[in-house]
């Protein structure tokens, strides 16, 4: 097995144009002398936060809502506050830019690599679909009701009129009452004047129901959510102990660690395992194959997340440089009747599954 330098890496790449742009289908041939340029992955997390932004403002007639509407539980100050929701940590795959390999083939075999969108090899001999990571989505807040001047228009003449902060509380408080015996009214079938079909009365209640609902927001006030999603990257080299990744500011959001301003998400790396090269039945390290097709045998590590002395986040995973790298034989991949085929883990560069393709005849 040869080690290249990235100079080399124009030369042998012939890619399949019918595969999906997701991925590369380079095939051993003359045009490339039998050769496939490769990397193998160094492991990186993929730490993705959701969180809630949570806005409250206070309505301005709040010191009334008990004595007018019989409701304590109101919002009395403007706030906002954030909240981490869920956490999930993941293994990413990273292209080794310091090492490239070359698989080389006899002559006269047509074997083929499979490689995903970064480049990592995915497969030999075989197509298989690249996994698909699920992002979450950002979720905005709507708009806020008692913002702008449109809710101006459930105002009553009295509430216009009164220069006093309690009289217009508690002509909005009539008003609202108002409301409520107009739509019990109208579902009841006793209003003066019923509409005429089933759309109409939807409308009206739909109005009715919006017009309570901003006068009701000026005495409990209103309290808006908006959902973002985070993602770091984090690049693990061995083990750490509550290391701090990033900080949550109730103001700012998250921000980077050494902002003061947000409380500490620490993660902390743990190696449970170390890759080992293969050994014969005498316990000593088997012979790298000549040409090798170079692959990881991998590490593991335990990873957690920490937020507010609670764990927000465990996981295990594989990762390639807490391991060592090995290789098979090429010529299992060219053998004419039971060629070999194998798919890796591009996080890791781990064998998934390795076995023989046998050819039937028809």
């Amino acid at each position: 097995m040869k080690k290249i330098c990235l100079a080399f890496v124009l030369a042998a790449f012939v890619a399949d144009p019918s595969f999906s742009q997701e991925t590369q289908k380079l095939t051993a041939n003359k045009l490339n002398e039998y050769g496939i340029i490769y990397s193998l992955p160094v492991t990186h997390l993929n730490v993705e936060i959701e969180a809630v932004k949570t806005v409250k403002k206070a309505g301005p007639y709040y010191k009334y809502a008990k004595k007018y509407l019989g409701v304590g539980n109101v919002v009395t100050e403007d706030s906002q506050s954030w909240d981490i929701k869920e956490v999930s940590v993941s293994a990413k795959g990273v292209p080794d830019s310091e090492n490239k390999y070359l698989m080389k083939f006899k002559n006269g075999s047509a074997p083929f690599l499979l490689l995903d969108e970064a480049g990592l090899p995915l497969a030999i001999n075989t197509e298989v679909e690249e996994a698909v990571v699920k992002r979450k989505r950002n979720k905005y807040e709507d708009k806020d009701i008692l913002e702008g001047a449109d809710y101006a228009n459930v105002f009553s003449e009295d509430m216009v009129a009164s220069e006093s902060t309690m009289k217009r509380a508690e002509a909005a408080a009539q008003k609202i009452f108002e409301l409520r015996e107009s739509r019990n009214d109208l579902v009841s079938g006793n209003a003066d004047q019923m509409p005429p079909d089933g759309q109409s009365l939807k409308l009206m209640l739909d109005e009715l129901n919006r017009q309570e609902e901003v006068l009701t927001a000026m005495f409990i006030g209103t309290t808006q959510t908006e959902t973002k999603v985070f993602r770091y990257d984090y690049l693990p080299v061995g083990d750490v102990d509550k290391e701090v990744l990033f900080r949550v500011s109730d103001f700012n959001g998250f921000v980077d660690k050494n902002d003061l301003s947000g409380e500490p998400v620490y993660i902390s790396v743990t190696v449970t395992e170390k890759g080992e090269l293969p050994v014969d039945e005498k316990g000593e390290s088997k012979e790298l194959p000549k040409g090798a097709v170079m692959y990881c045998i991998p590490g593991r590590a335990d990873v957690a997340l920490y937020y507010k002395g609670k764990t927000i986040a465990e996981e295990t995973v594989e990762v390639a440089q807490f391991g060592v790298e090995y290789g098979l034989d090429p010529k299992m991949f060219t053998d004419k009747k039971t060629p070999a085929y194998v798919i890796f883990n591009p996080e890791s560069g781990s064998i998934k599954e390795l076995g023989t393709i046998e050819y039937t005849e028809e």
